[in-house]
């Protein structure tokens, strides 16, 4: 029986959770992953790390004018984003409408399709943020 994309797609946890690193030299922690750190060069050590999804906005904006393939979403909010455990990390900011948006609103992440690509439906999900009230 040939398995079918759909299956294989949701047995990747990353694709559900953000997976990075820590260093456990400087228990800096890294998203999205890295081979080596940064502050302790050779002498760190990383093991992998599910990074808490919580956060708040650092900085935003509004982007209207959007590249190829997200013309349909304009207006939409992008966002550097603090998380909690440490990294900073850009991603969208969804379910904006009504809502006031500052610097140091907390957020959480959720996942959503990103995009659905040819003529099988593959589709695309990745990491958004939306605004805890």
């Amino acid at each position: 029986m040939v398995e079918g994309l759909a299956s294989i797609w949701r047995r990747t946890p990353s694709r559900y959770r953000l997976e990075g690193v820590q260093c456990k030299t400087c228990s800096t922690n890294y998203f999205p992953p890295r081979v080596m750190c940064p502050k302790c060069r050779r002498k760190g050590i990383l093991e992998p790390k599910i990074i808490n999804g919580d956060g708040k906005i650092f900085s935003f904006t509004t982007l209207s004018a959007a590249p190829t393939g997200f013309s349909l979403d304009t207006p939409y909010v992008i966002g550097i984003i603090e998380l909690d455990d440490g990294p900073k990390i850009t991603a969208q900011i969804v379910e904006t409408e009504g809502k006031e948006l500052k610097i140091g609103s907390k957020v959480e992440v959720v996942f959503r399709k990103l995009k659905e690509e040819n003529e099988e439906g593959l589709l695309h999900y990745g990491y958004k943020f939306r605004l805890v009230l």
